[in-house]
């Protein structure tokens, strides 16, 4: 990967941004990050929309992306990811690079020295916190630091589900991927039909957590790398899609649950974007779920409540010392929302047969007037 001259103005950056499939029931975070960007009144750079399949929405959002670039599948391994991004980077004169979905961060752990090296600012946690994070891994973590969460088994034979009683379980249960996707469960059928369906998209192994009554609450944040959160934002889900994800929620402000996620940040001396997902039992205590390393989907909110978090983890690439943040804003409501958006075929051929998408720059000025 050839270097690149670095621009340390982070106003004026190219930023590249992953995981543009931000399809209306399951979205991927990327055209989120991107709005925050977009929406920030300091940011006045380009904004390069990444994906993996030419029928990701966000890379045709031609208000907030000036170009939209295909990446090879996770599954093809960090060097096709490397000789890729680095095409792109010729092309784009990118200057950072946010990755914003689970499976794509080993591959860009893998290739970090590399882009650095070329002159491309990452924010990533380092591989020993991302493993020890996974979902396979939690309950060791939290047993560790003495935090509650749901038990969790790994589970390959469908024969597990016959008879959870063996195991002390009874129904519902979650059945979860290792990345992806989380499925509740309230007979023998319905959980079969689960791991058959999580397996066949996402892999093995896939694991069974015991089901716990309450409601939810996530927090986004970042953590410096030094053990220290920045910016914490949290919300309560207020409406879920069919696949659980939230449709709607509202900010909060929840001091136990962000010394949770502040006492996580500092055991594993997280890098870069997290959110720390968590239940209120019934029994009000609070229970750990999972860790996602990156932004969630729902991060739109962090700019609704006085906290643009993609632009605060730039002002970190940078090196620069951080603003005082205003307390966020508990009762904001965000709800998302479902459009439709007309794309010309020749860019969606452009895309499918070049794997490219230029359409020129699109400064925040004309961003904001789209």
């Amino acid at each position: 990967m050839s270097a690149l001259r670095r621009n340390s103005d982070w106003r004026r950056w190219t930023v590249a941004v992953t995981g543009m499939n931000a399809i209306p029931d399951n979205p991927g975070p990327g055209l989120a990050v991107a709005r925050c960007l977009s929406a920030s009144n300091a940011f006045r750079g380009r904004i390069v929309g990444l994906g993996y399949d030419a029928l990701d929405p966000g890379l045709y959002h031609d208000g907030i992306c000036c170009a939209a670039h295909l990446l090879p599948y996770p599954s093809a391994g960090a060097e096709a990811l490397a000789e890729r991004l680095s095409q792109i980077a010729e092309m784009e004169k990118i200057d950072a690079i946010i990755p914003c979905l689970d499976a794509e961060l080993t591959n860009f752990d893998a290739v970090a020295v590399a882009l650095t090296r070329a002159g491309l600012r990452t924010f990533l946690p380092a591989g020993a916190a991302l493993a020890a994070r996974a979902k396979d891994r939690l309950t060791d973590l939290c047993q560790r630091l003495g935090i509650a969460c749901p038990e969790t088994r790994l589970v390959a034979d469908p024969a597990f589900f016959d008879r959870p009683d063996d195991w002390g379980w009874d129904y519902p249960l979650v059945v979860k991927g290792l990345y992806y996707d989380a499925r509740v469960a309230y007979d023998r059928d319905m959980a079969r039909a689960a791991l058959r369906a999580i397996a066949a998209q996402w892999g093995y192994p896939v694991l069974v957590q015991r089901f716990v009554r309450g409601h939810e609450v996530n927090l986004a944040g970042l953590g410096d790398g030094q053990g220290g959160l920045m910016g914490p934002v949290m919300m309560r889900k207020q409406a879920l899609t069919d696949k659980g994800k939230a449709w709607a929620g509202i900010a909060i402000a929840d001091r136990k649950l962000e010394r949770l996620a502040e006492r996580l940040v500092r055991a594993l001396r997280w890098r870069g974007p997290l959110e720390v997902e968590a239940l209120v039992g019934d029994d009000g205590e609070l229970r750990l779920l999972e860790i996602n390393p990156r932004f969630p989907a729902w991060i739109y909110l962090s700019h609704g409540v006085g906290r643009n978090l993609p632009e605060l983890q730039l002002r970190l690439m940078a090196k620069e010392a951080l603003p005082a943040l205003p307390p966020p804003r508990p009762g904001t409501l965000f709800i998302r929302q479902a459009e439709e958006r007309i794309v010309a075929l020749e860019d969606y051929a452009s895309l499918t047969t070049t794997g490219s998408l230029t359409r020129g720059a699109a400064t925040a000025t004309q961003r904001a007037a789209a």
